[in-house]
């Protein structure tokens, strides 16, 4: 990897130091999802543990769809810098009482309000790569980069978490986790970010609030994008709350199996994610994402043969394989979508709206996999996601060009905006990268 590359966002060093400070971030979260599944089945045993588990996490959905929007308007009075340390740092001693609490109620609580903090701080930092990284090119690599830092969680988080197991007892990973956040604090403040803080701030609070909804359910292409999300959330939700139920019913009790599963699935994530910008450069963002989608939904039915412990591995490392197609490219379009002072409401209602299908996604499949088998359900919710995924390829439009050509009746001639434009016909006609903002309040079809 060439680090002088001009496209490389790892020359800058304030990418660096935030690249590092994600890895850490994500290592903690991944290893307290972890932690939190291994308390689900001591706590509930292989006949409950799906359903505590798509519970908790359903807990993590509500206060990311509910959440998200509020977080963003309070943290935009805040410097970024100061924002995300904070938030990051509180993340933290959440995770410390953790280690003492020994009931469904109490680790959900917990829990919850940990994913609250959770919902302020993660729009915040996706929404201030863009801020540090302006070239396209660059930020795309970017994309990749974050997409990358999430397949090594998924990859290192259950790990780290088996090598702890063989040393310590299971509630040592909230303190390990807790110790990675502590090392994404120390590179958030390496990071030294000067950008400013929330572009809109000035904006009443009700217009921010809906701002990012708006142009986000009036964008084909955001219609689209949310679509794919709920399409994988269906299937990926299986994933994250039944693998536990699966590796204790096909495996035994032993924990390391579980580990060794979702190892396999940040395996297949990890391989993929740096070649999506490749892919990128030959097809579009709508093609690698419903090619994903699709390969989710056609490899669930593997789960049927008689696979071992290394059949399921590889089968795991295709669902993350197809996993990262769909969320990698997603920031790109996001980017594209908004001009720059609506970035961050946009991130924070992308982040709140494509949660809602996780909302949907963790009970659904707690529950699918308690009233079918673990097997059935996975090829269940496989189908729903390719149900869905024909849907967002209706909603998406396969001819998607940036700039369109517009016109504005509606505005006198001597508009700031008509000023800025080369007009090319009547009635302020012209052609433009086109969003929705305050002069564009219709889709240009």
């Amino acid at each position: 990897m060439d680090i002088l590359n001009e496209n490389n966002p790892l020359r800058l060093p304030q990418f660096r130091w935030m690249f590092a400070s994600q890895i850490f971030s994500l290592l903690g979260v991944g290893i307290l999802t972890v932690a939190l599944s291994l308390a689900a089945l001591r706590i509930g045993g292989t006949g409950a543990a799906g359903m505590i588990l798509g519970w908790i996490l359903a807990l993590k959905m509500v206060a990311y769809v509910f959440l998200a929007p509020l977080a963003e308007v309070w943290v935009s009075r805040f410097p970024p810098r100061l924002a995300l340390v904070a938030l990051d740092g509180l993340r933290m001693l959440l995770l410390l009482p953790m280690m003492l609490v020994d009931s469904v109620g109490g680790l959900a609580a917990l829990a919850f309000v940990f994913f609250a903090v959770s919902a302020a701080f993660t729009p915040l930092y996706q929404a201030t790569i863009p801020a540090v990284i302006r070239e396209e090119k660059s930020y795309a690599r970017a994309l990749s980069f974050s997409r990358l830092a999430y397949t090594l969680e998924s990859v290192l988080s259950p790990v780290i978490a088996g090598i702890m197991l063989t040393l310590a007892s299971e509630p040592s990973l909230f303190l390990m986790a807790a110790l990675a956040l502590a090392l994404s604090v120390v590179a958030l403040v390496g990071a030294r970010l000067d950008v400013d803080a929330a572009l809109s701030k000035k904006a009443p609070f009700l217009e921010r609030l809906a701002r990012g909804v708006l142009i986000e359910l009036k964008t084909p292409r955001l219609r689209g994008l949310l679509a794919m999300n709920l399409a994988l959330s269906l299937g990926l939700g299986w994933v994250l709350v039944n693998s536990v139920v699966f590796s204790g019913l096909r495996f035994g009790a032993d924990p390391t199996a579980f580990t060794t599963l979702m190892a396999g699935y940040g395996a297949g994530a990890a391989l993929c994610a740096p070649g999506v910008p490749a892919l990128l450069e030959r097809f579009s963002e709508r093609t690698v994402m419903l090619a994903g989608c699709t390969l989710f939904t056609l490899a669930t039915p593997a789960i049927f043969l008689p696979l071992g412990l290394g059949g399921a591995v590889v089968l795991w490392a295709v669902l993350g394989w197809a996993s990262s197609m769909v969320l990698t490219p997603g920031g790109l379009v996001l980017n594209r979508s908004a001009a720059r002072n609506d970035r961050p409401a946009l991130f924070a209602a992308q982040f709140s709206l494509s949660h809602a299908g996780w909302l949907i996604a963790y009970p659904l499949a707690g529950w699918a996999g308690s009233a079918f088998g673990v097997e059935t359900s996975l090829v269940l919710l496989g189908g729903a996601t390719g149900i869905v995924t024909i849907a967002a390829a209706r909603l998406w439009p396969a001819e998607d060009p940036l700039e369109r050509r517009h016109s504005h009746a509606d505005l006198p001639p001597d508009h700031p905006h008509l000023r800025e434009v080369a007009l090319t016909g009547p009635g302020g006609t012209h052609e433009h990268i086109f969003h929705i903002d305050d002069n564009h309040s219709r889709w240009a079809m």
